[in-house]
């Protein structure tokens, strides 16, 4: 089994960007840590996320949940063709820059070894409406969202130092089963299937919010998802 790759580490401090009073939504102030740069050498991992990394919206980002949030490089040249935008590594914010894995080869519970830390495998990026203001591109969070190109998130089980350029070791498989794709595919394609959703509820290493969403669909609730999808960048009626 080949290994992922984390080829970059990256982290960033909240910036605010946009102007104050613009009337255009799209244009207007906001505040992101999607901004993160090339870590050289290694850095601490705690279990609510790398020393030094800042997120804006600690409600949805961030947290033991989300301690990390891993894209694949390859998908890169997958968005410049859908979008004609050259959208570089570390675009969606991301803190690992993966190799040699995607959301075919990834699983929810997976536990890794990276560095000196130990990461498990929590649940795929909900994206939000933060990279469609990145990139100008109204529907793009909706984009992600549907072409299944999600990354996805890790809890930290072991602290300790981690950094670019390494290897990482699978140490765990618990649910082959449910692999990133899987799990996208259950939460926002067979919404209807009851039966499924019931199923995914028995991986227990899938992060709680996902286990929240899938209990409310059992009863009937389904949550709205433009606020998520859109937010401020469109004026909602």
């Amino acid at each position: 089994m080949v290994k992922p790759f984390v080829k970059q580490l990256r982290k960033g401090k909240v910036k605010k960007l946009g102007q104050k009073g613009e009337k255009a939504p799209m244009k207007r102030e906001w505040e992101s840590g999607i901004f993160k740069k090339p870590n050289e050498g290694k850095l601490w991992l705690t279990e609510t996320g790398l020393v030094g990394d800042e997120v804006a919206d600690k409600r949805a980002h961030g947290g033991p949940e989300k301690a990390l949030f891993a894209y694949p490089e390859k998908h890169y040249e997958y968005w410049w063709s859908e979008l004609n935008i050259n959208i570089e590594a570390g675009g969606f914010g991301e803190n690992l820059v993966i190799e040699n894995a995607d959301e075919y080869s990834i699983c929810i519970g997976d536990i890794y070894q990276l560095g000196d830390a130990v990461v498990e495998v929590s649940q795929p990026r909900q994206p939000c409406w933060k990279p469609a203001r990145r990139f100008q591109v109204m529907d793009f969070a909706l984009r992600i969202q549907q072409s299944g190109k999600t990354g996805w998130y890790y809890r930290v089980k072991k602290e300790g130092y981690i950094g670019g350029e390494m290897e990482m070791s699978l140490l765990e498989r618990p649910y082959p089963e449910w692999t990133i794709e899987k799990s996208n595919e259950v939460m926002h394609q067979k919404k209807d299937d009851l039966e499924l959703a019931e199923s995914f509820l028995k991986c227990e290493a899938l992060a709680e919010n996902w286990q929240r969403t899938l209990r409310r669909r059992l009863k009937g609730v389904h949550p709205d998802i433009a606020k998520r999808v859109y937010g401020p960048n469109k004026d909602q009626k």
